[in-house]
């Protein structure tokens, strides 16, 4: 889980421009500046990007907060 929460910090890294260190396991779009609608659509191209995988639609809706995120790609890897 450590290894691919530091890989969806460098995506946060990519969409936002924020500081990776900054986004925790419990991190939800009102701690982090820029996470928006659009800026969900951007979080989510970088997430494809660097961990070779596509979400759906019910994949993009459930990904509320980083630890969603985390577990949702770790569901695609395993």
């Amino acid at each position: 889980m450590e290894e691919i929460l530091a890989r969806v910090q460098q995506a946060f890294h990519a969409a936002f421009d924020i500081d990776p260190q900054s986004v925790l396991i419990d991190s939800t779009p009102d701690d982090i500046v820029g996470w928006d609608s659009v800026g969900h659509l951007e979080l989510a191209s970088c997430l494809e990007s660097i961990f070779k995988v596509e979400f759906d639609v019910d994949e993009l809706m459930e990904m509320e907060n980083v630890r969603e995120i985390v577990r949702i790609i770790q569901s695609k890897l395993n």
